[in-house]
């Protein structure tokens, strides 16, 4: 009995192949070798896909590194903060009017009027100065550079927002954001550096009238000039060739007329803590350094024009004086206010007023003040147009 129901060794054997494949035994499970075959088959996937992860995640780093270029040097351990569906920005879409479709060709006409008025009185100082052999002193020296870098930096700003203000698509390249932001920041530092030499021009003027000759030669003019040039070439490539080492990504628009340097760094898709710190502590050495050098002019002007005894006196000292302080005032107010405030605290309404400012109004300011509170100037120009009224008569 027990013999004929117990099975030999090899017969269970035989029945358990059998329940496998005819499912005898239950449920239809995988044989062993299936299951082998069917798990290796799934790890293969996996790793394929770990695999394709791979190369994808190394592609996107060798892409975002290539935008970067030696941003990681400057930014390490920063990770492009993007989404799914952005990309990194080739170029750029200024908004700044687009709520205002219906006044842009008011805007334009207005904006084209202070173009050519700044344009055109610039090179009447810069003309008149040179024509005028009264006037080769080292205060109207100054006064033509800064005429000069006048009409360069509203070039380089009203004639490409005059064109956007008559298209729809209001583009720029990244090269071209980068080239406008190299020229309006050189030259907006260049500008501070100049009207720290003309105050000092002043100062010595006033304060040592005697020994003005001696100290403001030819030679001491040409190194003032060409060190207030070289430090605002020098200084802002560094600075914006850094900027622009940072990837931008997402929909590319700048809530300005032109690329300026705070709503571009808005747009980068990295942590840009570091770049504002060291961006304001440029600002704070290379703009607040000539501001500290003009205040310190100025203050011992003051003091030595109070000292003057006649009232005429203290009036012609002072008139000498009272065009570049306007032109001060109105720069470094303006400069101030942008660049000494933390990220946090533009707006896009603050940045697109501040710019009209100091790109648009100071410049067409710059000849009304020069050329209607400056007595020499004026003499000037009345005896050039009585010299060119007299010729056409003859």
């Amino acid at each position: 009995m027990s013999g004929a129901s117990t099975l030999s060794t090899s017969e269970l054997q035989q029945q358990e192949q059998g329940g496998w494949q005819t499912g005898n035994w239950g449920p239809r499970r995988e044989a062993p070798g299936e299951v082998m075959e069917d798990r290796s088959t799934s790890i293969f996937g996996i790793m394929t896909k770990v695999k394709q992860t791979s190369r994808s995640d190394r592609f996107r780093r060798k892409k975002y590194m290539g935008v970067r270029r030696a941003g990681s040097t400057l930014i390490s351990g920063s990770e492009p903060i993007m989404s799914g569906n952005e990309s990194f920005c080739t170029r750029f879409t200024f908004v700044a009017f687009s709520s205002l479709a219906e006044l842009q060709p008011v805007l334009f006409v207005v904006f084209l009027i202070i173009y050519l008025f700044t344009v055109g009185g610039n090179l009447i100082i810069i003309c008149l100065i040179c024509v005028t052999p009264s006037l080769h002193t080292p205060m109207y020296f100054f006064l033509v550079n800064l005429s000069f870098l006048e009409m360069c930096y509203i070039t380089s700003v009203v004639p490409q927002m005059l064109v956007h203000l008559l298209v729809d698509t209001k583009t720029i390249t990244l090269g071209g954001c980068a080239a406008q932001m190299y020229i309006f920041a050189i030259l907006g530092l260049t500008e501070c550096c100049l009207l720290a030499a003309m105050a000092y021009d002043r100062f010595v003027a006033i304060c040592y009238p005697l020994h003005y000759t001696l100290l403001m030669g030819p030679q001491v003019c040409l190194k003032l000039a060409a060190a207030s040039w070289t430090t605002g070439v020098v200084v802002e490539s560094v600075q914006i060739t850094w900027i622009f080492t940072l990837p931008f990504c997402g929909t590319g628009k700048i809530q300005h007329f032109f690329c300026d340097i705070m709503p571009v760094v808005k747009l980068a898709c990295v942590d840009t803590s570091r770049n504002e710190i060291v961006m304001f502590a440029v600002s704070v050495l290379f703009i607040m350094s000539p501001c500290f050098l003009i205040l310190c002019s100025y203050g011992r002007i003051f003091v030595t024009i109070l000292r003057i005894p006649s009232a005429a006196g203290r009036r012609k000292a002072f008139s000498t004086c009272s065009s570049h302080i306007l032109v001060v005032s109105l720069f470094y107010g303006t400069a101030l206010f942008t660049y000494l405030q933390p990220k946090t605290a533009h707006t896009p309404e603050t940045d697109k007023a501040t710019a009209l400012m100091y790109t648009v109004v100071t410049p067409a300011l710059n000849p009304l003040i020069y050329t209607l509170r400056n007595k020499e100037v004026k003499e000037a120009f009345q005896r050039l147009t009585q010299r060119n009224a007299l010729r056409q008569m003859a």
